[in-house]
């Protein structure tokens, strides 16, 4: 087991009371380099978990509450005439940072959640046709109410695929909801200290890169992959960027437990939050009542690493 990694668990579960294995998948996202959407009801805990995540590796985080009158401008900057210099100066959105924390980004525009779109590809934004690059590393956590919620809307495909994970919290067991009201007039995000630098995460974020992955892991992958694709019940199944994220994460997971190389149980452990989000089920499916969590299920029962 990584002692730097459960360290930073640690300190995170100070303020966020019972999800150790949610903390661990977030904390292997950043480490893969992903994107991380936490899909939950108001008030569990999302943007805690972020907050004290960048603090815990001292990353400059930003965090921006998505409203109807966000404007992408207010994510990505925008060039403003300088009567003193008589040029045009661009002026730095509130993307410009390591860790990006986008409260409740389903209740914005569809134009100013397109805006996230390049920056989460490319780490990097244009405005007037100058590129401007992102700090490294750079995540964007996002957080979105349950569809349905009051002035919430469904996000794109486009913009769900660029999301390497797709997490819900839920509510704290009995234990955990207990020690948060006997601890609720703490110190709250204070008590949370840096256990990395930025230097020392992208020497971990380089480990886990470079990680061992054996050919049968990699044949597992993609049987795996074809299988959501021949599913007669999924009308979209996985694509190849779903399957490299899903070998990103095992990489990841592998790091965290200490492990020199993948395992099958790497990949199992995270397979249902890397694809989740990817799979849209036929119409017969759906009226029918079918989750895609348990068509994953069935598929990871069916297929063995050999």
């Amino acid at each position: 087991m990584n002692t730097e990694l459960e360290q930073i668990v640690a300190e995170v579960g100070k303020v966020v009371k019972g999800k150790d294995r949610v903390i661990r998948k977030v904390l292997a996202a950043v480490l893969a380099g992903g994107h991380v959407l936490l899909e939950d009801i108001p008030g569990v805990g999302k943007t805690t978990l972020a907050m004290a995540l960048g603090k815990s590796m001292e990353l400059e985080y930003k965090r921006m509450q998505f409203t109807p009158d966000v404007l992408p401008s207010d994510i990505v900057g925008f060039t403003m005439y300088n009567s003193g210099t008589g040029e045009f100066e661009y002026k730095q959105g509130a993307v410009f940072c390591n860790l990006f924390l986008a409260d409740e980004l389903n209740r914005t525009s569809s134009k100013t959640q397109s805006a996230l779109l390049e920056v989460m590809e490319e780490a990097k934004v244009t405005v007037d046709g100058v590129a401007h690059p992102l700090p490294k590393p750079f995540t964007v956590i996002a957080t979105e109410n349950p569809f349905g919620s009051s002035g919430t809307q469904l996000l794109p495909e486009s913009q769900l695929d660029r999301f390497l994970i797709c997490l819900s919290m839920g509510y704290p067991s009995h234990e955990a909801a207990v020690d948060i009201l006997r601890n609720s007039a703490g110190e709250g995000l204070g008590q949370v200290q840096s256990v990395i630098t930025v230097e020392r995460l992208m020497e971990l974020k380089k480990q886990a890169e470079m990680l061992h992955v054996e050919d049968n892991i990699y044949e597992y992958l993609v049987q795996l992959t074809e299988a959501t694709r021949q599913d007669p019940r999924i009308a979209l199944g996985v694509s190849p960027r779903g399957g490299i994220a899903l070998l990103k994460m095992a990489r990841a997971m592998a790091l965290l437990r200490g492990g020199e190389y993948v395992v099958p149980e790497d990949v199992l452990a995270v397979i249902d939050d890397v694809w989740r989000h990817r799979i849209h089920l036929n119409a017969k499916a759906r009226a029918e009542g079918m989750d895609v969590s348990d068509i994953i299920a069935e598929i990871t029962e069916r297929i063995h690493a050999v």
